[in-house]
């Protein structure tokens, strides 16, 4: 559950982006508005929404639309003010990563048929590139659209693709994998099912609206045709825009406000490799970055027995508000040392917010952009539900690496948390007019 800035509003509808994590890297920070190529901006659908987007949609949208939300009655809120967010997919780095958090995302991994290479990998993300920039458009799939969106609007879709240490073998390309894509190591918390871990091809789904986000995973099974086949695939969510009244860091499903400390401003910039890269890294990735995938499955049953006091011990942050429990507000600095009168560290040795500051990690720098999940319940009735926790980085093996195994050396939250699955993939720049994402690679 790392320590995260409050993300960025959407617009003036959104919620922020970010959480106090489930997993390293808690103390990173928030994306700032408009950061990048990919943040979304107002643009007319390609259909014509429903409802009542007339003046009162120009009024939540340029007067504050989570107050505008709280104000409306239910049903009064115009489709448009939602549906028309809107995410560009070429530019500089690919969307979905310092695009504020959506209100539903899918993760899905591929590996590539047995026959397949890198022709066929080219192909692939070729169609794969043209079916995301259509999307986000608010166009049609193309021939076989199967209409699953077809009276929405683009709702802030984003799609983000990646590749994984496998991939390159398959494809012959051995010699261009980045020294940063070693499998990562194991950790103490780790029961992972390999069956839904790594993977050839990775692609994360994100979008407002949960049948824009299903269209667009469908479209993407479809276009792998038989290039490729489906690995694994998770569901996730998030607090929609415009659910509070005003706009505000997520909490996760323990209850926590999530999200605090992620990097905004320039030091956004730092969860990306250079333009001009070196140390080990290809120039194909410049300006892409890497993303750690692990689902972390959260032990409710037992968090929801301590009190809220033991809750914020382990935290090191209030329940309430998010504030440290040294003091002060939510993105106030924590005081590692201030002590009680009877001596003892208001923010406990082995709380989290602690282990994962940025300045107790030589400095590591990482975006948490994750979704939580719910898939049911065992059959004793324990839920089966946390994080599909999402980090971003410009080196694994210096951010997340390290976070997780000083985590593993003594963490609070630890006994707390199952991690159960976990992938690693190489998430290159963005495509620009013309091309398609990892065509540099695939075609260098």
């Amino acid at each position: 559950m790392a320590d995260q800035s409050p993300p960025p509003s959407r617009g003036t509808t959104g919620d922020r982006a970010g959480t106090t994590g489930t997993g390293p890297g808690t103390d990173s920070t928030d994306t700032a508005s408009g950061a990048g190529t990919d943040a979304p901006r107002a643009g007319i659908s390609r259909r014509r929404l429903l409802g009542t987007a007339g003046a009162s949609g120009l009024v939540l949208g340029a007067a504050g639309g989570a107050a505008g939300y709280a104000a409306a009655p239910s049903g009064a809120v115009p489709l448009a003010s939602l549906g028309e967010g809107r995410a560009m997919f070429h530019g500089k780095h690919q969307p979905g990563i310092t695009t504020p958090m959506q209100a539903r995302g899918h993760l899905v991994a591929f590996d590539l048929a047995a026959g397949a290479g890198r022709r066929e990998a080219a192909a692939l993300l070729r169609r794969w590139s043209d079916t995301a920039r259509r999307l986000m458009e608010g166009e049609p799939a193309g021939s076989g659209d199967t209409d699953v969106a077809r009276d929405a609007g683009p709702s802030s879709l984003t799609l983000t693709f990646g590749f994984g240490h496998s991939f390159f073998g398959r494809t012959g390309l051995e010699a261009r994998r980045p020294d940063a894509l070693a499998p990562l190591p194991d950790f103490s918390s780790d029961h992972l099912d390999r069956a839904r871990s790594d993977g050839d091809l990775w692609v994360q789904i994100g979008a407002d609206d949960a049948l824009v986000a299903f269209h667009a995973l469908r479209a993407i099974q479809r276009d792998a045709g038989s290039a490729a086949r489906l690995r694994w695939q998770m569901n996730g969510f998030n607090r929609s825009p415009g659910a509070t009244a005003r706009p505000m860091t997520t909490r996760n499903l323990m209850g926590q406000v999530d999200g605090t400390r992620n990097p905004t401003g320039d030091d956004l910039g730092r969860v990306f490799v250079p333009g001009r890269p070196g140390d080990g890294e290809p120039g194909w990735m410049a300006n892409g970055s890497y993303a750690v995938v692990r689902r972390i499955r959260m032990l409710l049953d037992d968090w929801e027995q301590l009190s809220v006091k033991a809750q914020e011990g382990v935290i090191g942050r209030r329940k309430a508000d998010g504030a440290p429990l040294s003091g002060g507000g939510e993105t106030t600095e924590m005081d590692l040392e201030k002590t009680d009168p009877e001596g003892n560290l208001v923010v406990p040795i082995n709380a989290h917010a602690r282990i994962t500051r940025p300045d107790r990690n030589g400095g590591a720098t990482m975006l948490r952009r994750p979704f939580s999940f719910h898939d049911g319940f065992d059959p004793d009735g324990t839920p089966d539900a946390g994080l599909l926790f999402v980090c971003w980085q410009a080196d694994p093996l210096r951010g997340f690496v390290p976070v997780q195994r000083k985590l593993d050396r003594g963490d609070a939250l630890t006994p707390f948390l199952r991690h159960e699955s976990s992938g690693l993939f190489a998430v290159p720049g963005g495509a620009r007019r013309g091309e398609y994402v990892g065509q540099p690679l695939l075609e260098g």
